[in-house]
C-alpha cells in the first residue's frame, strides 16, 4: 500500500508517544470526523468553537488509522479503543509534521496572498500546473494558522508543484506561515481595503501582505501587481528583505508579464500578453477584468516555478470559477428566455464589489433586459465601514444596474443615497429574500449576488437555483 506518511515518520516529526497497536502508515490527514476517510490520521485540534477530542468516537467509527491527541486530555478519553499518538499540543504537532513535509519535498512551492482573488488564483494554478506535473494545493480557503500547516502535512512526497494560499486579517499573521511554507515564488495579487478594521491605512495592509516575501528561499522570486496603487511600496518592501528576483504583472508598460490587449469575446475573454519580448495569446472561459489580471498572476507564478509557458496558456481554457466566486448559472430557459445568475456570494470587500459590478456592466446591452445587483454587507471594515459602503454608489452607477437589492445594517448607508428608482429594497437579513426575488426576476435578467460570507448569500442563490 502507498502511504502519505509511514507511522514512524509521523512519530519522529511530532515527537509523539504511541499508545496501542499502531498501523504501518496513513493514507491522509483529517481534522474533521465528518469527512475523514478510512486509513487517515485524525488530529484532534481544539478550535474556537469545537474541540476535536470530543469527536474521537466519530473518527474511530469512520475508520481512522490513529488519532493525535493532547496529553492533558488522555485521562478523559477513558477506554477509547483506538491507536493514539500523544503529544503536548496537537496543533503544534501538525505544524511539525507540515515542516517535515516541506523538508522532504522537491516540489517547486508557490505562496499566494492578496486582498481579492487569492482562492481563485490558487484554483487556477491547480488547473494550469496539472499539465506540467503533480500538483498539491490547499482545499477551500485553508489559509490560516491551522489551514497552512494542514495543507503542508498533506503534501505527498512526490509532488512537483505545491500551491499555498496564505491569508491574514491582522499584522504578523502571514510571517510565521510563510516561514513554514518557504516558497520559491511568493506573490501579492493586489492590495485593497479588506480587513481594514484591523489597520489604520491601506498602506498598512500592504505592509502586512509583504510579510510573504520574508519566507522566500534564497534565489527565489517575488511577484507584485504593477497596476496596483501600492506597487512602489510593495517593491520597496520586497527589496528590504533582499528578494533576489522581483517580477511584475499588469497592463502598464514595463510589466514583466504585460497584458497588451484584452477583449471580451463570446464565452469569455481573449488576452494578448508579452513576456520577455515574446508574445502569447490565450482565452479564458470567464468574464471580468479582475479574472484577466488573476490569469496574469497565474502565468507569472507558473512560469517562474518552471512550468512551460505554452502549456500553461493552453490550459487557461480549462479554468472554471470556484464556488461562490463568479460561478454562472442560467435558469428558466436558454438565451434571452433565461435568467443569468452570477454567484459571487463567497466574500466581499470594496475591490471585489467593484469587480463583480464591472462584470454586470460587461453584459451585452442588446441581449440583456435588466441588470440586477443583490448586495450584502461587507464586514471587517471598522470605522471606515460607512464611507466604504457609501462609496459603492459610483460602482453601482457604472454597472448600469436597473435594480439593486441591499441586505444588512451596513448596506443601509448605501440605500440612503441610491436613486429611489434603482432601489429594489433594503432588508435587515436574508429572511424570505429568495421568495421576494423569485417574483421580481424575469426572462433576460442578469443578476449578480455579492456579500461577505457570513451574510449567507450562498443560501439565497441555492434557493433560487432550486
Amino acid at each position: 500500500m502507498s502511504y502519505l506518511w509511514e507511522t514512524d515518520a509521523v512519530l519522529a516529526a511530532v515527537n509523539g508517544r504511541p499508545v496501542g497497536d499502531m498501523p504501518d502508515g496513513i493514507t491522509g490527514i483529517s481534522i474533521d470526523s465528518r469527512t475523514l476517510a478510512k486509513g487517515e490520521a485524525f488530529f484532534a485540534i481544539k478550535g474556537d468553537q469545537f474541540d476535536g477530542h470530543d469527536f474521537l468516537p466519530a473518527a474511530l467509527r469512520a475508520g481512522a488509522a490513529f488519532a493525535v491527541v493532547d496529553e492533558s486530555r488522555l485521562v478523559s478519553l477513558g477506554g477509547l479503543s483506538m491507536p493514539l499518538i500523544v503529544v503536548s499540543d496537537v496543533l503544534e504537532a501538525m505544524t511539525h509534521l507540515g515542516l517535515a513535509a516541506r523538508a522532504r519535498t522537491k516540489a517547486q512551492v508557490i505562496a499566494i496572498t492578496g486582498s481579492v482573488g487569492k482562492t481563485s488564483v490558487k484554483e487556477m494554478l491547480r488547473t494550469v500546473l496539472s499539465v506540467s506535473g503533480k500538483v498539491h494545493a490547499s482545499v477551500a480557503s485553508f489559509n490560516n494558522h491551522w489551514g497552512v500547516p494542514l495543507t503542508l502535512a498533506r503534501m505527498p512526497e512526490e509532488t512537483d508543484f505545491g500551491v499555498f494560499e496564505i491569508g491574514m486579517n491582522h499584522p504578523d499573521e502571514i510571517r510565521p506561515l510563510v516561514k513554514m511554507v518557504r516558497p520559491h515564488v511568493a506573490m501579492i495579487n493586489n492590495v485593497a481595503a479588506a480587513h481594514i478594521g484591523a489597520f489604520d491605512t491601506i498602506d498598512d495592509i500592504a505592509r502586512a501582505k509583504a510579510e510573504i516575501f520574508e519566507g522566500v528561499v534564497p534565489g527565489g522570486y517575488g511577484i507584485v501587481n504593477h497596476d496596483d496603487r501600492r506597487y512602489i511600496l510593495m517593491r520597496d518592501l520586497a527589496n528590504e528583505v533582499n528578494i533576489e528576483h522581483l517580477v511584475s504583472f499588469g497592463q502598464k508598460r514595463g510589466s514583466d508579464f504585460w497584458l497588451r490587449n484584452l477583449e471580451q469575446v463570446s464565452g469569455g475573454l481573449h488576452l494578448d500578453v508579452r513576456i520577455k519580448g515574446e508574445d502569447y495569446s490565450y482565452g479564458l472561459p470567464v468574464t471580468g477584468e479582475h479574472m484577466a489580471m488573476n490569469s496574469l498572476a497565474v502565468l507569472a507564478s507558473a512560469s517562474l516555478a518552471g512550468a512551460d509557458i505554452k502549456k500553461t496558456t493552453d490550459a487557461m481554457a480549462r479554468i472554471v470559477p470556484a464556488d461562490g466566486r463568479g460561478t454562472r448559472y442560467t435558469i428558466g430557459g436558454s438565451g434571452s428566455m433565461g435568467i443569468t445568475i452570477i454567484d459571487e456570494s463567497y466574500n466581499a470587500n470594496p475591490a471585489s464589489m467593484e469587480a463583480a459590478l464591472n462584470v454586470l456592466a460587461s453584459f451585452d446591452d442588446v441581449k440583456t433586459k435588466r441588470r440586477i445587483a443583490v448586495l450584502g454587507d461587507m464586514l471587517e471594515l471598522g470605522k471606515q465601514s460607512k464611507k466604504l459602503h457609501e462609496g459603492l454608489a459610483k460602482f453601482v452607477s457604472s454597472s448600469k444596474a436597473d435594480l439593486v437589492f441591499l441586505v444588512g445594517p451596513e448596506m443601509e448607508h448605501l440605500a440612503k443615497i441610491l436613486p429611489k428608482e434603482k432601489l429594489g429594497g433594503h432588508y435587515p437579513d436574508i429572511t424570505n429574500l429568495a421568495e421576494r426575488l423569485k417574483v421580481v426576476f424575469k426572462a433576460g435578467d442578469v443578476v449578480v449576488f455579492k456579500a461577505s460570507n457570513s451574510m449567507r448569500f450562498s443560501k439565497i442563490v441555492q434557493e433560487i437555483l432550486e
